[in-house]
């Protein structure tokens, strides 16, 4: 992993900054911890980046394996798409995103790599215990845990690496750690895909007879359990110093009420692009399986491939971008970028079901995933400019229960009514992706593009509340 070392400042001009009220939208270094005094402080920023990479894709590999398994737990559970997208949606969605505010506020507060490692384990249990399940209600009721434990995870390590980077290089290290996602959804695919295929029934004692979709669910979570360790090795980096008041001590609902615009048009634009991306992660496979004629392993091979190398290739360059017209002083960079990635999607995602010849489809198909990922990182990235330190992790998982209950809720859902009850067929869900995609993806285009403006006066006004920065 190689992220650009910050630059930085010298000590007179970052009196000067601390001074002087800004007249432009050029960026300012904040008078934090984020400015690095040697080289060993900057190995560490890029060490805690790693570690909870690891973590993230652990945490995704959980929850994506569940797109390969749909045959196996409808055919055994005896459930229709609409409430398998269930599981793949609102069962963990919504209990990510509700448990992830007070998580954060503990986050905010305390030990953050306290408040990750205890999330960690309990996902990581649960995520077992999908193993255990018989019946729908209880795989729905492990599924929720898998949610809460993981909701501990990115609101408390954007705080994190908020604190070890400057402005500058935060899109692009926060994008470094949301590659995660691609990772681990990759490695779902591809390890997943052979494991469904290898993975043996069981007979265990006191639990009895075990099928080889949850054999797999148990793996993942012992995986898992092994790496929580590691992730004791984190050291906790100073946050931003008091010299950030009055800002620093304002409430979450002044930090709301000062920003309800940009906030407004940064969740929802963000939101409707994920909505597209999670129906599009969860029922790709799927279209592959039943209109193709492909294997899991078939698609777990192509698909996790993809996603691996193009999604995370997409989470990178949009945050070198990204910091690169941030520089230049463009400070809504994030949105700009994202918003111009919503438009791009749109003709290679309808290229992935309307192109015929199976050798452009997938090549769509790597288009696709990689602007797809494009905004992952940046919108928690453009978070931490325009709301006080102390908020860093309220306020991202603020805009993590928008995103999910509207993106992962409802977007594998989306998809599934359409196929269920609009077109009436299995056949019908490249269609359903179609509809889903065009529709979400110009809706979070336009609203991206109208949250710059209140963007920018979001992020003048929080610097000149602070010490006169």
């Amino acid at each position: 992993m190689h992220i650009e070392r910050p630059q930085q400042a010298a000590p007179h001009l970052q009196t000067t900054r601390m001074a002087t009220q800004p007249t432009t939208d050029a960026p300012t270094l904040m008078p934090t911890a984020e400015t690095h005094s040697d080289a060993r402080t900057y190995r560490r920023a890029r060490f805690i980046v790693a570690l909870l990479l690891g973590a993230y894709v652990i945490s995704f590999l959980d929850r994506q394996i569940l797109a390969l398994m749909v045959k196996p737990i409808r055919a055994d559970l005896g459930i229709s798409d609409t409430q398998m997208s269930l599981l793949m949606g609102i069962a963990f969605s919504l209990f990510y995103s509700l448990f992830g505010i007070p998580i954060a506020r503990l986050a905010d507060r305390f030990s953050r790599r306290g408040v990750i490692v205890s999330g960690m384990a309990l996902w990581c249990l649960a995520t077992a215990a999908c193993g255990l399940a018989q019946r729908y209600v209880s795989l729905f009721l492990a599924r929720v845990g898998v949610g809460v434990g993981e909701a501990a995870l990115s609101p408390a390590a954007y705080s994190l690496i908020s604190d070890c980077f400057p402005a500058q290089k935060r899109a692009s290290a926060i994008s470094w750690y949301s590659t995660g996602t691609s990772i681990g959804a990759g490695l779902a695919l591809l390890a997943g895909g052979a494991l469904i295929h290898v993975a043996p029934a069981l007979e265990l004692p006191l639990i009895g007879a075990v099928k080889p979709w949850q054999t797999v669910f148990m793996v993942l979570g012992v995986i898992g359990l092994l790496y929580c360790p590691l992730l004791l090795l984190i050291g906790e980096p100073a946050r931003c110093r008091d010299t950030l008041a009055p800002a620093e001590k304002a409430s979450m609902w002044t930090v709301l009420g000062d920003n309800k615009r940009t906030l407004a048009l940064h969740h929802l634009g963000f939101a409707l692009f994920m909505l597209a991306a999670y129906g599009s992660a969860a029922w790709v496979p799927v279209y592959f399986m039943r209109v193709q004629g492909w294997t899991p392993a078939q698609v777990g091979l192509v698909y996790g491939i993809v996603i691996a190398i193009f999604g995370t290739l997409g989470m990178i360059v949009g945050g070198a971008i990204a910091d690169k017209w941030f520089r230049r002083g463009r400070i809504h960079a994030c949105l700009q970028v994202s918003s111009i990635a919503a438009l791009v999607t749109i003709p290679f995602a309808v290229g992935v079901v309307f192109a015929g010849d199976i050798r452009v489809q997938v090549a769509c198909l790597a288009i696709a995933t990689f602007t797809f990922n494009v905004p992952i990182g940046l919108g928690p990235a453009a978070i931490q400019e325009i709301v006080p330190p102390r908020a860093r992790a309220q306020s991202s998982a603020i805009f993590l229960l928008v995103m999910n209950l509207i993106g992962q809720g409802l977007g594998p859902t989306a998809v599934a009514l359409f196929t269920d009850h609009v077109f009436g067929r299995d056949s019908a869900v490249g269609l359903s992706l179609i509809v889903v995609n065009i529709g979400a993806l110009l809706l979070a285009a336009l609203l991206l593009a109208l949250g710059c403006r209140p963007y920018r006066e979001s992020y003048r006004r929080l610097r000149a509340s602070s010490s006169g920065i």
